[in-house]
Formats: C-alpha cells, structure tokens, sequence
C-alpha cells in the first residue's frame, strides 16, 4: 500500500463511526470543531484521484453536539495532511438536518468548511428554537464566534424566481415566568 493510500484509509477509519450519541451542550461560541468528526451512511466511494468521499443514504455526520443528517454527504480531503486535518470540506445534498441541543436548521444544500469553521446551508432554509422560526434561504453560521445570519435571497433562487427574497421571522416569549 503506497503511503498516500495508507494515510487515505487511516482518514476514513478515523471518519467512520458506529453512531451518533446524545447530544449534551448547546453550538455556539467557542464550539470545539477541533473534535473528531463520525460519520454513518447506507454507502461509501471513495475516489483516490479527485481525493474525495462520497457518503450516500442515511447519511448521519456527528461531531461532538452538532449532528448534521442529508441524502448524501462528500467529504474533501487534503493530499498527504497529517490525520489530524486531513478533511478540509465537507458538502451535504438533500434533506439536510443540522442539529444541536437547542436549535434544529433544515435545507437542501450545505457546506461545512472546516478551514474557516462556518457551516453555509441554503435552499428553503428553516431555523428553530423552542417554538421560534425564522425562515429564508440561506444561513451562514460561525462556529467559533457563534454568530449566525439568514438571508432571504440566494442567487440560485433569485435566478430560478424561486423564494421571497424575504426572511421571515416569528418568535415566541418563553412563558418561564408563567405560573
């Protein structure tokens, strides 16, 4: 086994989990996207010469609090990186989920760049907290500051004459001081 085969293949022991576990503390600032990143789907390919992972069918990826869930996942990883950062991008299509504790974020496209540690998710975008929604077609979120912005418009939509340009917003006190 060549020695770019050998650390490929350490990559994706270290990617390939058995499961994602309960999720404990809320994402936000501060995140740790140095943790180890699981990832479980119904298939794998690997493709060596353009130096990605194509996960498809129940795609689940868990990384510490935050579990992200799509139809198919692609994992991009940098030739000849050491483990600890060998995965550079990683690229949802389809049903995509993004969970943490607190807050849940539908789409149909995402992408999880962990060089600059923000996660884009666009396409129809939903956002929850308790039973706050805010809806619109993209969502840029930093992990590290733990800022967050949804926009009503994405050029591929506004192209298509798809969505409202708009971002909707409804949120709801919490009845804590309600007896």
């Amino acid at each position: 086994m060549t020695p770019r085969r050998a650390s490929l293949a350490a990559v994706f022991l270290l990617v390939l989990g058995l499961g994602a576990g309960p999720l404990q503390a809320q994402v936000g600032k501060g995140y740790d996207t140095s943790l180890p990143i699981e990832i479980t789907a119904d298939a794998l390919e690997v493709q060596q010469e353009e130096q990605i992972a194509v996960f498809t069918g129940n795609v689940d990826a868990v990384q510490g609090e935050l579990n992200l869930r799509a139809d198919k996942l692609i994992v991009y990883y940098r030739a000849n990186a050491e483990e600890s950062n060998a995965i550079r991008l990683i690229e949802v299509f389809g049903n995509v989920f993004l969970s943490s504790p607190t807050e849940i974020a539908q789409g149909e496209k995402g992408v999880y760049n962990l060089d600059t540690d923000t996660i884009e998710l666009t396409g129809g975008v939903v956002l929850t907290r308790g039973e706050s929604v805010i809806r619109g077609e993209r969502l840029d979120m930093d992990l590290i500051s733990g800022r967050s912005r949804v926009s009503g418009s994405d050029a591929g939509t506004q192209e298509n004459g798809q969505g409202s340009g708009r971002v909707k917003a409804l949120f709801v006190p919490s009845n804590d001081d309600a007896e």
